[in-house]
């Protein structure tokens, strides 16, 4: 089994975006493959079918899990939005069901919250998160001015966590801007990494098959 952590330089990158092309991508491929968001904070009875889990889940065609395995109801950090619902996040916990809805699967694709260093809880971070799964991290960011400096920041911090990068995606921006093209081989260069492509941001992540085909070779066969 291939647990792959995917992150990014901050909220609304298009991580959600990414693990569903990559999700639909690999089980049309054959491959048995389930993608689990662990935390997700904004979540109501009126947004569950559009939640970053229930999204991820549609796009595997997997039976469980159907939804993010903490939901919580305010828009903040997980550690904040656990407080403020009176409730707290187990991470032992999070990671023995991880391990029971990863049974049987090639493929694990784990989506992150926010940023590297987001707090899970007061004690755990998404870098204790992909530590404790051995998980190699994709960062997503997003094509835009500012994303040289988020990204290696980001890819400091993984190195600096001794983790495995992946790679790198980023995503078109909403609206372009004059860096936008530019910051792939610039990051490239200063990072002195090979692993990274530009992908659009279709309205249907499946239409993308084409476009994320190079990040489908950057997830290792099982026992590869």
């Amino acid at each position: 089994m291939t647990t792959l952590l995917i992150t990014g330089t901050d909220t609304g990158v298009g991580k959600t975006w990414i693990g569903r092309a990559l999700g639909n991508a690999l089980a049309a491929a054959g491959r048995r493959v389930v993608a689990i968001k662990p935390v997700e904070t904004g979540c109501s009875d009126a947004t569950a079918l559009f939640e970053d889990g229930a999204l991820l889940a549609a796009a595997t065609g997997q039976a469980e899990p159907l939804a993010a395995l903490y939901r919580f109801p305010e828009p903040l950090a997980p550690a904040l939005a656990a407080d403020a619902a009176g409730e707290a996040i187990d991470l032992d916990a999070m990671l023995l069901r991880l391990e029971a809805l990863s049974a049987g699967a090639e493929v694990v694709l784990v989506e992150g919250v926010g940023g590297l260093l987001v707090p899970m809880t007061w004690e755990w971070t998404v870098v204790d998160l992909a530590r404790a799964l051995s998980a190699p991290a994709l960062v997503v960011a997003v094509d835009r001015l500012g994303t040289i400096n988020h990204t290696l920041l980001t890819l400091g911090a993984l190195e600096l966590a001794g983790l495995e990068v992946a790679g790198v995606v980023l995503t078109a921006p909403e609206t372009p801007d004059p860096s936008t093209g530019t910051n792939a081989a610039a990051i490239a260069r200063l990072a002195g990494i090979d692993r990274i492509v530009t992908v659009p941001r279709l309205a249907d992540p499946a239409a993308a098959f084409r476009e994320i085909q190079p990040i489908i070779t950057w997830i290792p066969e099982p026992g590869g």
